[in-house]
């Protein structure tokens, strides 16, 4: 069972109790992500995500490393379009110790400059670490294809030039506007007590922020198509289309749809594609789902030569998909797979955790898992049926990366 509650300051606390397992993970969710950026500050949430990592007032770098090292624990963060995540995982007798280490690097960190120059060229290194994955980099140039200018086709990384240009001054600015209490979420999961939430908030329910009201602009699914050519081996298509927002009631449908078209090594996409005709290594489909919509997204990687059939083939699988929908034996296979998936997901302290603090973040509710699976049964054919027709019968945009032309 999920616990919450809310600080007076408008933060919110979730906590999940496991008393089976002797691990707590940890995990601060903020409301921003590059979705919240301008095209000036593009790729702020991002390097503010590192730079929490780079020291506070009483600690160097080194010594959070070391602190959590010297427990035996895990450190990290990750920063998405609309939210940013820092979390550690530690045994039970330490999450006091993770806990105040990880407060303070939310409220101390020190943004050196000397560390930030430093941390710039890290950054810098990720940006072209990504540049060199094609298999990566054509996600963003998608997001780029079906929402143009919007910041949701904004890369998360950012550039070479927008991280040049921030500052100690501006990591400040942007925490006062997006790091305010009721934006934050603090989830906890293992095998803790209820004294816990009031040691959170002891650390959390006392700060104050600027309350950021501007509203969010939803944007156009729009109809791009995107072709880079780079020196590589394979050529790395993104076809993307029209998706539902996390909240959307049809979301389990299309969550059990994407499984039986590319989401799993049974899916139709996966046999076709690579067992049947062995075009591809790597093929796929999966759903994003953000606060107003989302978007459906297939990739494969093939041979240049390859690319036409490729197409065709993904095209010929959509239309039997469209025509045709799922058979009783998929519609089932898939109904048992989420379920198993959910429940080995029970066993997982950070998976916990994530949940919990996502669905707090994005949708303020919690589903037990009997309501889940109820929700799950409800699928029927029908149902898939109209989220096939309500995805692939509007604009698709696409992204390629091909390799260079020999001279």
């Amino acid at each position: 069972m999920v616990e919450k509650h809310t600080c007076n300051n408008g933060l919110r606390i979730v906590q999940e109790n496991i008393p089976a397992v002797r691990s707590v993970t940890i995990g601060i969710w903020v409301l921003t992500g590059s979705r919240n950026e301008t095209e000036e500050n593009n790729g702020i949430s991002h390097f503010l995500e590192h730079m929490f990592f780079k020291g506070t007032k009483t600690r160097t770098a080194q010594d959070i490393a070391e602190a959590f090292d010297a427990i035996g624990g895990q450190v990290n963060a990750f920063t998405s379009k609309e939210y940013t995540c820092f979390y550690a995982k530690v045994i039970d007798t330490h999450k006091e110790y993770a806990l105040e280490i990880l407060a303070d690097m939310f409220f101390h960190s020190a943004f050196d400059e000397e560390e930030m120059e430093r941390e710039k060229k890290v950054v810098l290194e990720e940006i072209k670490m990504y540049e060199d994955t094609p298999d990566d980099i054509v996600h963003d140039l998608l997001a780029a294809a079906a929402y143009g200018d919007h910041p949701l086709g904004y890369p998360i990384l950012g550039t070479e030039k927008q991280l040049r240009s921030f500052t100690p001054e501006s990591l400040r600015t942007y925490i006062k506007n997006r790091y305010t209490p009721k934006n934050v979420v603090v989830s906890v999961a293992g095998n803790v007590d209820d004294s816990f939430i009031s040691t959170v908030e002891n650390y959390f329910g006392n700060y104050h922020g600027e309350e950021d009201n501007a509203p969010l602009e939803k944007p156009a699914f729009l109809a791009n198509d995107i072709e880079r050519n780079k020196d590589t081996e394979q050529a790395h298509l993104c076809l993307g289309f029209n998706g539902f927002a996390v909240d959307d009631e049809d979301i389990y449908n299309l969550i059990i749809m994407n499984n039986v078209l590319g989401g799993s090594m049974s899916s139709r996409l996966f046999q076709e594609v690579r067992e049947k005709q062995g075009l591809a290594y790597a093929v796929f489909s999966y759903h994003s789902s953000f606060l107003d919509n989302g978007m459906l997204t297939i990739y494969a990687g093939t041979g240049n030569e390859q690319l036409p059939l490729l197409r065709d083939t993904i095209q010929a699988t959509m239309d039997s998909l469209i025509n045709h929908g799922l058979t009783d034996k998929e519609l089932k296979n898939s109904k048992e797979q989420l379920k198993g998936n959910l429940l080995l997901s029970l066993e997982s302290t950070s998976s916990r955790m994530s949940r919990n603090g996502r669905n707090e973040l994005l949708l303020k509710r919690h589903r037990t898992l009997d309501e889940m699976i109820e929700e799950i049964d409800k699928v029927n054919h029908e149902k898939i049926q109209r989220v096939i027709e309500s995805i692939f019968n509007q604009n698709t945009s696409s992204a390629l990366i091909a390799p260079k032309q020999q001279a």
